[in-house]
């Protein structure tokens, strides 16, 4: 009964989609892939999203992007305890990504032209993640220009470690870069306070 549920569902089929796009990109999912990830057949899928391929994304999108506001974000912005929140944004994008074995979706989009028909999304999340840390920085006493110096370092550095990590097959990698970043904002904090 509840896989029957699932196959009604437009918010359940939205993870599968999700991996889908990230296995695929956005112009190799194709309707049959994105069908056989869901479970769904093909016309189920247009019925829950009428818009096609670009629908299945935008709502993918939208969903990604609660769980970055919800999880990452809002957390950074209304901070505390800046150093708490800084590890806490490592613990989570670390899970979140698995230690670099997961692609991040936006950053994939950013990298092709299937992109450009989401590009002010892609540009909104980068843009606030990187405000988002800058501000935490700040409030542990960082100057704002270093603030946002080390946020853009700390968000390339997170996109480039799960490049490389998915290149070299080694999550290892992932999680050395990430300590490192994460240590590197954190002397940031303890010597700015």
């Amino acid at each position: 009964m509840s896989s029957k549920r699932a196959l009604t569902d437009r918010e359940s089929a939205l993870p599968a989609l999700a991996e889908a796009f990230r296995e695929h990109g956005f112009e190799g999912a194709t309707l049959a892939a994105l069908s056989k990830a869901t479970g769904l057949g093909k016309g189920s899928l247009y019925n829950f999203f009428p818009g096609g391929k670009e629908e299945m994304m935008e709502a993918v999108l939208e969903n990604v992007d609660g769980w970055f506001v919800n999880t990452i974000f809002l957390p950074l912005e209304h901070v505390v305890d800046p150093a708490a929140a800084i590890t806490a944004m490592f613990d989570d994008v670390t899970a979140y990504f698995r230690s670099g074995r997961r692609v991040c979706i936006v950053g994939s989009l950013g990298l092709n032209s299937a992109g450009e028909a989401f590009s002010v999304r892609v540009k909104e999340y980068f843009v606030r993640w990187i405000s988002a840390l800058a501000h935490c920085l700040e409030v542990g006493g960082a100057p704002p220009a270093l603030a946002l110096d080390l946020s853009e370092e700390a968000v390339s550095g997170i996109q480039g470690a799960i490049v490389l990590a998915r290149a070299l097959g080694d999550d290892t990698s992932f999680q050395r870069i990430v300590r490192r970043l994460q240590s590197t904002l954190l002397d940031a904090i303890s010597r700015s306070g």
